[in-house]
């Protein structure tokens, strides 16, 4: 039976909310710490669950020895003390006990054994390499960890506290609706899941998961809606004798065009910029021209990939198929120009999201 719901991840920027500089700089330095023993925590379990995983494949032991990875209690050919799971999060105890929240290492541990038993074969196989994880990883914690959670009128803001550290939501402009999504959180019309915590440049992220509702539109799944993307029109659809095109190549090129010639003008007269604090000062400007594409780029895929949707909906069509997506991609491929500027992916894993929220069945031919 299809799921109901859906998983929902929005990014939100928070300020921890103490009153001095110091403490600020002391909280902070905290969670760079955390992240920093997530960061070995995650590696120390890819390693020790694909080591025992690979028992087996140690050809070189003797006959006699054991290698099912069972507890010893439950089975007597077992050679742990304890379940799979357990084995890695006592890993993880005894070396981090006390240095980072055990929640944070529970969450860990969970997602990471999630993960590897979903590509086990590939990497059983060689056809994939172990993950690797970065120092600026993001680290998750469970939904039961954040406290008081609520809206505060006096700050304008939502604050709430995470192992006992306070924090307050900046939405900015909020062009998302994040301001209304938190507001059923508080209400408890939508369910809080494991988040995670990112920081990047001295700024914390909240990766906020929630758990929503589809959204219920009467379709029909007989009704077939086809959907191809090309050069000339990021999007064609048909549905019966209704069609729409979405974009054109003109309107969409044009202005990432003149983005990237003047990304590339910067980019010459960075040479002669003031230096003043080194290679920071100088790519400045070029930095955020790079920003201004990125945002350009995300915000008219997603006006794409709405009016796609609502087209869909306001003519009832429950299958959504895109048409001949592998000449597309092979197209792409021979052309480093399309590859360059059309963004083929990130289009479609827009149109996939908004399909399985509006309750729209993707096929993808």
């Amino acid at each position: 039976m299809e799921k109901s719901t859906l998983i929902l991840t929005r990014k939100i920027q928070i300020l921890i909310d103490l009153p001095t500089q110091e403490e600020r700089k002391e909280a902070l330095d905290k969670l760079y710490r955390w992240q920093n023993r997530c960061f070995k925590a995650a590696n120390l379990i890819v390693s020790h669950l694909y080591v025992q995983e690979m028992m087996k494949d140690f050809l070189y032991l003797s006959e006699g020895v054991k290698y099912k990875l069972m507890d010893e209690k439950k089975d007597a050919e077992g050679i742990l003390k304890n379940s799979q799971m357990s084995t890695t999060y006592r890993v993880l105890s005894d070396r981090f006990k006390g240095e980072i929240p055990t929640n944070i290492l529970s969450c860990l541990n969970n997602r990471l054994h999630s993960s590897y038993n979903k590509d086990s074969q590939r990497y059983w196989k060689g056809e994939a390499s172990l993950k690797n994880f970065k120092r600026d990883m993001a680290f998750p914690f469970g939904a039961e960890s954040i406290r008081s959670f609520s809206y505060n009128p006096e700050k304008k803001c939502f604050c709430f506290r995470l192992f006992q550290l306070p924090f307050k939501t900046y939405l900015g402009k909020d062009f998302t609706s994040n301001k209304r999504l938190l507001e059923q959180v508080v209400s408890g019309e939508i369910k809080l899941c494991t988040s995670q915590i990112k920081l990047e440049k001295s700024k914390i992220f909240w990766l906020a998961v929630v758990e929503i509702e589809k959204e219920n539109h009467q379709l029909q799944p007989e009704i077939i809606a086809e959907v191809s993307l090309s050069l000339e029109y990021p999007l064609v659809v048909k549905i019966g004798k209704s069609r729409l095109t979405i974009g054109t190549k003109e309107e969409f090129l044009y202005r990432r065009l003149a983005i990237q010639a003047s990304r590339k003008r910067i980019q010459i007269g960075a040479t002669y910029a003031k230096s003043g604090k080194g290679k920071t000062r100088k790519l400045k400007a070029l930095d955020k021209m790079s920003q201004v594409e990125k945002n350009y780029v995300h915000h008219r895929l997603h006006v794409y990939s709405r009016k796609l949707i609502d087209f869909c909906v306001n003519n009832k069509a429950g299958t959504l198929i895109l048409m001949d997506q592998e000449e597309k991609i092979e197209l792409a491929k021979e052309e480093d120009f399309v590859l360059r500027n059309w963004s083929y992916y990130k289009l479609m894993t827009k149109i996939k999201y908004k399909a399985d929220k509006a309750g729209i069945e993707l096929i993808t031919a």
